[in-house]
């Protein structure tokens, strides 16, 4: 397991959550933590900043957590990545599979994006990578970035579950604080 930042402590796993035969990585006591939440942010700010992004999404709910934080310090937009029918203007959607079933993403119509953003897409974690797969196709194929424009960003990646080699497939680039194999 790959912890540069000296973060895991700070992770628990939670067996059989929330359905049998998936270990949930639950970042509560990194959030309840003000030094590991206050690293996490400012490594993975850091991060971002070497991307020179134009604006900064978060995924719903825990990207939410990490994308406002890196979105107010590089002073960029935040862009919501929602759960269907939870934004209040007309959408663009992408649906996609879960380990554990399926859902869909969205982005409102009005956002202003094109394709000459840089964009980071946060979220606290990679498994297979169908969240964050989603929500970069719906930024290139809605709003024309490009997909070489967008990195994927989180606290944990799972790589044995495929996600980041997912992401890389599609064209997308990837990054996280912390890895568990």
């Amino acid at each position: 397991m790959s912890d540069p930042h000296n973060l895991k402590p700070f992770i628990r796993s939670v067996d059989d959550y929330p359905i049998p035969g998936i270990k949930f990585r639950d970042i509560t006591s990194l959030l309840e933590t003000p030094s590991a939440f206050a690293t996490a942010c400012g490594e993975m700010t850091a991060l971002s900043a070497g991307f020179s992004p134009t604006a900064v999404i978060g995924i719903e709910s825990r990207g939410f957590i990490f994308a406002g934080a890196i979105a107010s310090r590089l002073s960029q937009p935040l862009v919501l990545a929602r759960k269907p029918d939870k934004l209040p203007n007309a959408s663009f959607s992408q649906a996609f599979d879960l380990e554990y079933g399926s859902t869909a993403l969205e982005i409102q119509k009005n956002t202003q994006l094109s394709d000459q953003d840089r964009v980071v897409v946060v979220d606290d974690l990679i498994a297979t990578g169908g969240t964050a797969v989603a929500c970069a196709e719906l930024l290139s194929e809605h709003f024309g970035v490009a997909r070489q424009n967008i990195l994927v960003l989180a606290l944990i990646d799972l790589p044995n579950l495929g996600g980041s080699d997912a992401i890389r497939q599609g064209g997308f680039n990837v990054a996280s604080l912390m890895a568990y194999t």
